[in-house]
């Protein structure tokens, strides 16, 4: 297993934060198999499939279960791929169903009020949280585009940016105005505090915590969930909550799916076609009030 991380690592490109996951994966089934006195390379379709209904039964979350399902089958692949295995015990298992919730979003008018806060609440750093939270919102960042984000792949107007999404992959992402005026607020702040960050040195990260070094992927949550404690919104807002805002709004405005797939770095249509839904709950709801229909 060791040798197969190593070969994603090295051959394939796979992320860090994908790797780690896989690797947790691929441990659990081998403590599993061990309990059987088993080695993994040796486990059969059968012994895959008892690790799946273990994984179920002990209430692991079916889209978890379909991830380790996925580690063990890139595992099995990569075993008869190289001679190791002439066949694939995991070939013939379907994922488990998963029920596909509506994402959490705000209404344009939350979405304002929310990005407010920072200007009202009096905590934690006002101008850069205020930035921070249009700059999600406005080009529908991931908490981990957001928190790599360099400042060298900013435009020098603060239209827009280019951020490395999953796979590594370069997209091109645009600022509003609102976020353009907060941006230009905070930069000077962000240059005075780099100055000033002592051991933490000067970075290249555009978002910085108080000592001068790029802020984290725990930051951004829990300064989120300040703000979303401090809101009278009266729902559970996190960093994913403004992309899927961002991506909510857009298909509502009649932006084209494609488009918005682009924009998010989506590499597949029906990850984004998720969206659609919203919008047609959005429309129902619209029709039931129009007719007084409850």
């Amino acid at each position: 297993m060791e040798e197969y991380l190593s070969y994603l690592r090295s051959v394939r490109g796979v992320s860090p934060r994908t790797l780690d996951a896989y690797g947790k994966d691929l441990s659990r089934f081998a403590a599993y198999c061990s309990g059987l006195s088993l080695s993994p390379e040796d486990a059969g379709a059968h012994d895959v499939r008892r690790f799946i209904a273990v994984l179920g039964a002990g209430g692991t979350a079916s889209v978890s279960v379909n991830r380790a399902l996925s580690s063990i089958r890139g595992f099995y692949r990569w075993l008869v791929r190289f001679g190791r295995r002439k066949d694939d015990p995991s070939g013939n298992l379907r994922n488990l169903k998963i029920q596909r919730n509506l994402p959490a979003f705000l209404g344009e008018g939350e979405m304002a009020a929310f990005a407010e806060l920072p200007d009202t609440a009096g905590i934690l750093w006002p101008v850069r949280d205020k930035a921070m939270i249009l700059t999600m919102y406005s080009a529908g960042l991931r908490i981990s585009e957001l928190v790599s984000l360099s400042l060298k792949k900013v435009d020098g107007d603060l239209g827009g940016a280019c951020v490395i999404g999953k796979g590594d992959k370069e997209r091109r992402v645009f600022f509003s105005d609102e976020c353009r005026e907060a941006l230009a607020c905070y930069l000077p702040a962000r240059a005075a505090r780099v100055k000033a960050g002592g051991s933490a040195g000067p970075t290249d990260m555009l978002f910085i915590n108080r000592r001068g070094g790029g802020i984290s992927v725990p930051g951004v949550r829990w300064i989120i969930a300040r703000y979303a404690e401090r809101s009278a919104l009266g729902k559970n807002i996190h960093p994913h909550s403004l992309r899927h805002t961002f991506a909510t709004h857009l298909i509502n405005s009649g932006c084209d799916v494609r488009v918005i797939q682009e924009l998010l770095g989506h590499s597949s249509l029906s990850t984004t076609q998720r969206y659609t839904h919203v919008n047609i709950e959005h429309l129902k709801k619209v029709y039931k009030k129009a007719h007084g229909i409850r």
